[in-house]
């Protein structure tokens, strides 16, 4: 379960076409069985194991057919659009398999998986390829929720020495269990962007919003020094619309680089796969509960409040 459901749940991003119609099934992180498969599929087969990436590709576009199925110009969001119920089911049905399908190795547990599925991919990404965080380099991440805390795991893991933001204690106290060097209570501080330069030397190398508000999205990259890369993850609401301020100048001045991350192409899990297999990566460390199918209501309301914390993946479908 991601807050992008919740975003679903209570009608944000119509403003980008992610609007379920009413009676839509939700759920965009799934891993599963295949069960059966179309006269047309070629590379998977009843039995396997697999993953499902949250934008289904097209594998036609121009995009599609440079690499980046993530970027698709034909996709369709699982869970989120007309054509693509989603995995808070017992089965769901993948379109383009032979593209779509992402086998899993051997051994790698599927409830970890599914935490892989949409946040720790896209923080996968955002750290690894478009931050390209390096040893000994401060990261800083704004808001410990799914995707903040996956980046904190992976920020460690590539070397990075990564300082967490967020509001709740227990949050903070996963993110240290995670990699993180230091963590700032930000109800607790004056002022966060300065307390990260003091712990960072003058600022981070790299930030990460993975909320989306407009102060953490604005803090993330003021806590940069020159020539600090931001990455940006976390979505809007509708107070927002799809648009947050950004110290503009200071963008300019100091050469900051902006970075977007959705999603990774299904080509690169494998990159992914093999940090886990050598225990680099543990996307189990970031699932903090299981739970059954019909209790899907009760953790979508909890995160109205942001009263959820880690992953949270339906495991009982009875």
């Amino acid at each position: 379960m991601c807050r992008s459901d919740w975003h679903g749940w209570v009608g944000n991003w119509e403003w980008f076409d992610y609007k379920p119609p009413l009676g839509h099934v939700l759920g965009h992180e799934p891993s599963g069985t295949v069960i059966d498969v179309g006269e047309d599929v070629e590379t998977v087969a009843e039995g396997d194991h697999i993953a499902i990436p949250f934008n289904f590709a097209c594998g036609r576009c121009h995009e599609c057919r440079n690499g980046y199925e993530n970027l698709c110009e034909n996709h369709l969001g699982l869970g989120f659009q007309e054509g693509a119920p989603g995995a808070f089911a017992e089965e769901v049905p993948v379109p383009n398999a032979d593209i779509n399908a992402v086998e899993l190795p051997d051994g790698v547990d599927p409830v970890e998986v599914a935490g892989i599925g949409c946040r720790f991919m896209t923080a996968y990404r955002g750290m690894a390829h478009k931050a390209d965080v390096s040893r000994g380099e401060y990261v800083v991440v704004y808001g410990l929720g799914g995707i903040g805390l996956s980046a904190v795991h992976i920020a460690d893991a590539l070397g990075g020495n990564v300082v967490g933001v967020d509001l709740m204690d227990e949050k903070l106290s996963l993110a240290e269990d995670l990699g993180a060097i230091e963590t700032v209570d930000a109800s607790d501080v004056d002022d966060p962007v300065g307390t990260v330069e003091a712990i960072t030397d003058g600022g981070a190398h790299v930030s990460l919003d993975a909320l989306g508000i407009e102060e953490t999205c604005r803090n993330a990259v003021r806590s940069l020094r020159t020539r600090g890369r931001h990455v940006q993850i976390g979505l809007t609401t509708r107070e927002q619309r799809g648009y947050n301020s950004l110290p503009t100048d200071t963008i300019v001045m100091n050469e900051i680089q902006i970075n977007g991350s959705s999603g990774l192409p299904p080509a690169k899990y494998d990159e992914m796969f093999r940090m886990v297999e050598n225990g680099e990566l543990d996307p189990g460390a970031v699932v903090t509960d299981e739970i059954a199918l019909e209790g899907v209501t009760d953790e979508l309301e909890a995160m109205t409040d942001y009263g959820t914390v880690g992953i949270p993946v339906v495991s009982e479908f009875a």
